[in-house]
This record gives structure tokens, C-alpha cells and sequence, in this order.
């Protein structure tokens, strides 16, 4: 199962992590993105995500596929990110990746957010 998703609806953690459901899998890892409160020792008051959708989604999407080359087990891969608004605290993006086993899904994950943070064309404005 593939997930690669910008959107500008509240991110569910469980809903996007349920989309990797697999009778083969024994290990799904989520990387959670909240907005941080502080940047270099300012307060940030909100973030404003923008995208043009399709343009990140396919980007996700080469990540994903990355993902797949790279981790022979990995089995599902989800990408989704919010666009929008975002209040300190609130989910920016989820990043899941499920396997039959627990190794491979801890490094496809730190490879999938390093990647999407280099790659994928999302623009963030702080506002403090």
C-alpha cells in the first residue's frame, strides 16, 4: 500500500498509519511532524504550509518508490502533509512505513522526511 497525500484537512495519525494494514507486516513506524513553538529563540504565533499539490505529491511519491528500492521488505509506505494554517502544536505531517520486520522501517523513515524536507516543494513561512 502507496499513500501520498498534501492536504488541507487535520492529519489523523491512526488513519494514515491504518492504511498500511497488512496481514504481512509486523512492525509500522510514524513520523510525526508538530509546529514547534520556538524557532532560534522566537516565538512562533503559526506556520503557513503551501504547495502546488500535484507537483509534492508526485515528489512524495518518488520517495516513496526510493523507499521501496532501497528496503526490499518494506511493504506500504504513507506520506501526507498538510497545507494551510497550522496552529503550535498541530500536525504537520505523517510519515508511515510498514514491513514484515522492525529494522528496515526505522531507517526508511529517517530517509523519508530528510528526503521530503530536501526535495519536495512545500513552502513554510513563520509567523512570530
Amino acid at each position: 500500500m502507496k499513500l501520498f497525500e498534501i492536504t488541507t484537512e487535520k492529519l489523523c495519525i491512526d488513519e494514515v498509519v491504518g492504511r498500511l494494514a497488512d496481514p504481512a507486516i509486523g512492525a509500522v513506524i510514524a513520523f510525526v511532524g508538530v509546529v514547534r513553538g520556538h524557532t532560534d529563540g522566537r516565538q512562533v504565533r503559526y506556520l503557513e504550509y503551501e504547495a502546488y499539490p500535484e507537483m509534492a505529491e508526485e515528489a512524495l511519491r518518488q520517495i516513496g518508490d526510493e523507499i521501496c528500492t532501497r528496503w526490499k521488505t518494506v511493504r506500504g509506505v504513507a506520506i501526507v502533509h498538510r497545507v494551510g494554517r497550522l496552529q503550535v502544536g498541530e500536525t504537520s505531517v505523517v510519515i508511515a512505513v510498514s514491513a514484515a520486520h522492525r529494522p528496515e522501517v526505522f531507517d526508511a523513515v529517517h530517509y523519508a522526511i530528510d528526503r521530503l524536507k530536501k526535495a519536495v516543494p512545500i513552502w513554510k513561512k513563520e509567523y512570530y
